[in-house]
């Protein structure tokens, strides 16, 4: 899909046409599911990602609504119940198949992207996010009393300042650790990997020197480091700069530690002996691209509205949230928007039934840049608020709270 492409058909159709779904497309593997095909099941939860469709009963409903949707999911109607029965049962490994292929379609739209700037490089950032479950319904994700959760392990490729996205991710119960998963989604690259306390340990860190894995990751008091040599610092926030060697582990490494505006401290290990102290402290920075990255899915793609109790039925809920968010992405590197993730995701929901070319309207509509009429500032008195005659209305204690502040300071005024 491109400029040219996006035409006059509806944005959402478009969107769902976009997913390489033709291994479903052997009669095989819808034996025994004719009325609903792997398929047909697969665009119907994409859209309900994209559109936040929030219950079987939503699905149905929009279904019914938009003949040219059902046309091309190719069904003609659908039962929530069956929805329900079907996302239960449908194969993690075919949803995650489906994921790597868009992933595969974003690497080669963003192969030209060089990452962070300045001879930083792409980045891959990894981290986990937590998903809490009824408990009632999900004794099997038990952690602890009234404690229930999954994780989604997860690894964020940053190939521009303004382009991340998840190229891997690891689903689990609530009880697997960070540490747990790392061997599963640190693996060789050519990026440099960040990561907070969780993930490092002496038999980690030496793997991944072994492997030639380059890293920036925040370790705890407990390693102990044998001093090579120091560096003079470049900033008053860098306390040290040196290189150092840790346990058995003959491959020196960096070690920085510095403190951030509330004097808290960091201590930083990585392989990245080319870059300043300020570029290792800006790379570990970015880890907070992660945490923003968890917040919008769940927010913009209702993670945390769970469609299924069973296992089976999260972890795919997982990958097709992300293929839909895959989905936003491709738009977006294949349209040239210049706008964030988040803000073209946030146009698309609202184009979303009405045709493609709006959106491309929408994309080129440029702000207006006014400074208005400039005023000299005129200090205006605080217009007390208008309670109505309805609501019972008690004055705050801050008021009394002041008089009382007066009154001390008197007092003390008098010795």
């Amino acid at each position: 899909m491109n400029n040219k492409s996006i035409g006059r058909e509806m944005l959402i159709c478009q969107c769902l046409s976009l997913l390489p779904t033709e291994d479903f497309d052997c009669p095989l593997i819808d034996y025994d599911n004719y009325k609903l095909s792997t398929k047909s099941l697969l665009k119907i939860f994409v859209a309900a990602q994209l559109d936040q469709w929030s219950s079987y009963s939503h699905m149905e409903e929009k279904l019914r609504a938009y003949p040219k949707l059902r046309e091309e999911i190719r069904i003609q109607g659908i039962s929530g119940s069956q929805l329900s029965r079907r996302i239960n049962e449908l194969p993690t490994e075919w949803v995650q198949k489906l994921f790597e292929k868009v992933v595969r379609k974003i690497k080669q739209l963003t192969h030209e992207h060089k990452g962070i700037p300045d001879g930083i490089g792409r980045l891959n950032i990894v981290d986990s996010t937590e998903i809490r479950l009824p408990e009632n319904l999900c004794d099997w994700a038990f952690i602890s009393k009234g404690h229930n959760a999954v994780k989604m392990h997860t690894r964020l490729v940053v190939a521009s300042p303004d382009t991340v996205f998840p190229d891997k991710i690891i689903p689990s119960t609530g009880t697997v650790s960070d540490f747990e998963s790392s061997n599963f989604i640190i693996e060789e690259d050519n990026a440099t990997y960040v990561m907070d306390r969780g993930y490092p340990s002496k038999k980690n860190l030496i793997n991944w020197l072994e492997k030639g894995i380059s890293f920036v990751v925040r370790i705890s008091k407990s390693l102990v480091l044998y001093s090579l040599e120091e560096y003079e610092p470049t900033r008053l926030s860098v306390k040290r700069d040196a290189k150092v060697n840790f346990g058995v582990s003959n491959v020196p490494v960096r070690y920085i530690e510095f403190v951030d505006e509330k004097d808290r401290v960091y201590r930083i290990l990585t392989t990245r002996f080319d870059l300043t102290d300020q570029q290792i402290l800006d790379i570990y920075k970015n880890r907070w691209l992660i945490e923003l990255f968890f917040k919008w899915i769940k927010g913009h793609l209702k993670l945390t509205k769970i469609w299924s109790t069973k296992p089976q039925g999260i972890w795919n809920q997982m990958f097709l949230a992300l293929i839909a968010f895959g989905v936003s992405l491709i738009i977006k590197l294949q349209t040239k928007s210049t706008k964030t993730s988040w803000v073209f995701f946030r146009i698309l929901q609202t184009y979303l039934f009405l045709p493609g070319d709006k959106l491309l309207i929408e994309l080129k509509r440029k702000k207006k840049k006014s400074k208005g009429r400039q005023k000299i500032p005129i200090p205006i008195e605080k217009e007390k608020p208008s309670f109505g005659n309805i609501a019972l209305v008690k004055e705050s204690g801050k008021k009394q709270r002041n008089k009382n502040d007066r009154k001390h300071e008197k007092k003390l005024g008098n010795y």
